[in-house]
């Protein structure tokens, strides 16, 4: 049995790359690897743990084909390694950071994904992103508009993705998103013999 693709997006300071590094442990315990993203970003950013290169090293990637996904945001290059499909192949399942905009093309190449979305209260979300401090007021008010679409019911519903609310504590979340994850069959390591 192949493993399955779970597609984790959420809006900028959502707390993804926290719940995801919390979650490493117990997702290991499930069978679940996590990928690791190619940005075009300067080493110097903070943030996620993602493999960072140059816009001319990104290109020159995606033309190899060394991308399972790939896609750009916010004037950046993101992309999957290739090496998911071999995880799935082998039964393992594969939490990837990805991105609202591109979830319809990720399920055409991975139709049984289970789609997660963090979402986080406007006003939580407000004090998180001045406390980063990686924008301006403007390009914070501009995510918080964003955000508001990442936890619209109707959205939702017609693409068939999970609400997971980071609004509270990072224990609770990891909690609910361990229970959604044996709501859709991760419940034990593969067998891979």
């Amino acid at each position: 049995m192949p493993g399955r693709l779970i597609y984790l997006m959420g809006p900028s300071g959502a707390g993804k790359d926290t719940l995801i590094d919390a979650a490493k442990p117990s997702l290991r315990e499930l069978g679940c690897e996590v990928a690791r993203r190619v940005i075009t970003r300067s080493a110097e950013s903070v943030g996620e743990d993602a493999h960072e290169v140059s816009v001319e090293e990104f290109e020159r990637q995606a033309v190899r084909g060394d991308f399972a996904l790939s896609w750009r945001a916010n004037g950046l290059g993101y992309g999957i390694p290739a090496q998911i499909d071999q995880w799935l192949a082998q039964g393992r399942h594969v939490l990837v950071n990805g991105s609202r905009g591109y979830l319809s093309q990720a399920r055409q190449r991975y139709p049984g994904l289970i789609a997660i979305v963090l979402t986080v209260n406007t006003e939580v979300l407000r004090q998180r992103l001045l406390r980063r401090a990686r924008e301006d007021l403007s390009e914070i008010e501009n995510r918080l508009r964003r955000n508001e679409q990442f936890a619209d019911s109707a959205w939702l519903e017609e693409q068939q993705v999970v609400r997971l609310d980071n609004s509270a504590q990072l224990q609770d979340t990891l909690q609910y998103l361990l229970e959604i994850l044996r709501q859709h069959g991760i419940s034990a390591v593969p067998d891979r013999t």
